[in-house]
């Protein structure tokens, strides 16, 4: 024991001496004055690099079944009442499971036709940008109303398009947000309407009684509980989810 204790007092010792004998090295991060346009030119494309990496997995989803998984599972917590079971985490992860579980043939034909004759070599950077945006807008397109693309065409002042392809993206991915999160709400409202109804006629029963001084949702909770694990809820909620988007 004194040995080592020894051995680490002497290294502590020596750490001065042998950091002035051979320095470390130092990472600095700093502002100077540009010696031309092209420098700031340079530091400008970076900064936007850097943004738009920081906004990419927020795009990417907002491209995908992301939106309406996430919403409807927030839907079944909240009208089950239980708080914050199961927690975001859960809630979160399973969404981007499911994303990628809907989104894999997507991915599968942006990998063939885009990704693999870049990494070969075949085709340009921006042949393979296009040729990677087709599957994502026809799932888009998929999954759009009408009256929701005409909206944004409307408010970008765009031509009628004669074809999908007179459709710019920068319209199109609002315009598929817009349907998504009107069909979540649709679904939220179906999931709803079960829990409702056994609040209601709980309280109903609590008020005949005469308790009016006990919360319902005390009561309620352990009955909607029970009937969302007797009818296998979450099979229901995923296997629903899933097929909408097929």
């Amino acid at each position: 024991m004194k040995t080592r204790f020894f051995w680490l007092l002497a290294i502590l010792l020596l750490l001065p001496a042998l950091a002035q004998a051979a320095p470390l090295p130092t990472i600095s991060f700093g502002i100077t004055e540009a010696e031309g346009p092209q420098q700031v030119s340079t530091a400008m494309q970076v900064l936007l690099l850097l943004t738009v990496l920081s906004m990419a997995p927020a795009i990417l989803l907002m491209t995908t079944a992301f939106t309406r998984i996430v919403i409807v599972l927030s839907f079944v917590r909240q009208a089950m009442g239980t708080q914050g079971m199961p927690p975001n985490q859960i809630i979160i992860g399973l969404a981007l499971f499911l994303t990628l579980f809907i989104m894999a043939p997507v991915y599968n034909q942006v990998n063939d036709t885009a990704l693999q004759p870049y990494l070969a070599e075949t085709i340009s950077q921006e042949q393979a940008f296009d040729q990677a945006l087709i599957p994502v807008r026809e799932f888009m397109f998929a999954h759009t109303d009408e009256k929701d693309l005409a909206l944004l065409m409307e408010i970008a002042k765009q031509p009628a398009p004669e074809s999908r392809a007179d459709i710019p993206t920068l319209s199109l991915v609002p315009a598929f947000m817009l349907s998504e999160l009107k069909r979540a709400f649709q679904m939220g409202f179906m999931i709803f309407i079960p829990f409702l109804v056994i609040d209601m006629v709980v309280a109903s029963v609590l008020m005949s009684m005469g308790m009016m001084m006990l919360p319902p949702i005390i009561i309620s909770l352990p009955f909607k509980l029970l009937l969302f694990v007797l009818v296998d809820g979450w099979a229901l909620v995923v296997g629903s989810l899933v097929q909408s988007f097929y």
